[in-house]
């Protein structure tokens, strides 16, 4: 391995379980939550090529670093081997654990023009580019990518993986579901398992890890350096507390508490308002509605979804007390 791999390989080793990149969820108020829970190794939201080089407002905040904000990765995307390179430039200088390039994203919007999963239409293109962003700064340059674009009978990644080692990137993250399956159809880890046994750069895999036994058991069965988890975790910010405790093979957690969850639901609330603004702060927390628990989830998300201010929606949970007082009492009384 390169000094730049092995960079990777030391993170993986002490955060094994990483926070995904998730457009308008991993932000910095999230990714707070989740590495307070144990997800100490992070990655932004992911940012438009052109938008981080134009200096734009939305990839200033994707983009910015608080020192009790690391280590984070910062994720570019874009259709452009040479925008993409520039826009490393600027995101290097923010010194990030290391720059994410989105190979993976399956999204018509992004992938119809040829960023993100679209890459994966030309992977010799894929490999070019990547050398280029690899030569162009001195920060670690990782790929997230998927196994393949189309039919099982067209997915590179093993073919893939060791001429992207070739060109420089330092690891991999690979989602075991090709891009024109988005999010159907189960996520076969194996391909991550045949990826990691290829190359000697650390793989972490994604897709389909929706517990702390979903952790342990990828890891085991794929023999990569590390898992990365999404949508689990918009849910749930808890699964990373179980999955250290399971790694390290401490007792499990006791569950969060109903206070707990409404507890998490207002510092994002207070911190995506300060970061965003009033309107779209609310409206972004409201992503994170299924962490309240299913009862309190389906109890407030209406009153949640209509409330267009901050007070609104603290007053909202503020009636959560007397909601979980009466849920309390009606078992209580049976």
């Amino acid at each position: 391995m390169t000094s730049r791999s092995t960079t990777i390989a030391s993170l993986l080793a002490s955060s094994p379980v990483v926070l995904a990149p998730m457009e308008d969820v991993s932000d910095a108020a999230f990714r707070r939550v989740c590495r307070g829970f144990g997800a100490e190794l992070c990655v932004t939201e992911f940012i438009r090529a052109e938008q981080m080089i134009a200096g734009a407002q939305i990839a200033r905040r994707k983009a910015t670093l608080a020192e009790d904000d690391r280590p984070t990765a910062i994720q570019i995307y874009g259709a452009d081997a040479d925008l993409l390179m520039e826009a490393a430039e600027v995101a290097a200088a923010a010194r990030p654990a290391f720059i994410d390039i989105n190979c993976g994203c399956w999204l018509p919007r992004v992938a119809r023009g040829g960023a993100g999963a679209g890459w994966l239409r030309d992977p010799a293109a894929m490999v070019a580019m990547a050398r280029r962003v690899v030569d162009a700064v001195d920060v670690p340059v990782t790929v997230k990518t998927r196994i393949g674009w189309g039919p099982e009978s067209e997915m590179p990644i093993v073919e893939l993986a060791p001429r992207l080692e070739d060109a420089g990137v330092a690891g991999l993250t690979i989602h075991c579901r090709t891009a024109q399956a988005g999010h159907t159809g189960d996520a076969d880890w194996r391909w991550a398992q045949r990826a990691q046994a290829v190359v000697s750069i650390p793989v972490v895999v994604n897709g389909d890890v929706g517990s702390a036994a979903d952790v342990v058991r990828a890891l085991a069965e794929t023999g990569c350096a590390g898992v990365m988890i999404g949508r689990a975790a918009i849910q749930h910010p808890w699964i990373f507390r179980e999955a250290r405790a399971l790694l390290d093979r401490r007792p499990p957690p006791p569950p969060p508490t109903d206070a707990e969850r409404v507890a998490v639901y207002r510092a994002l609330l207070a911190a995506n308002v300060a970061a965003r603004g009033e309107k779209h702060g609310v409206e972004v927390t409201r992503r994170h509605v299924p962490l309240l628990g299913p009862m309190l989830a389906t109890a407030l998300r209406s009153q949640i979804h209509l409330s267009r201010t901050c007070s609104q929606v603290e007053q909202v949970l503020d009636g959560s007390a007397q909601l979980l007082g009466h849920s309390r009492t009606g078992v209580q009384a049976k």
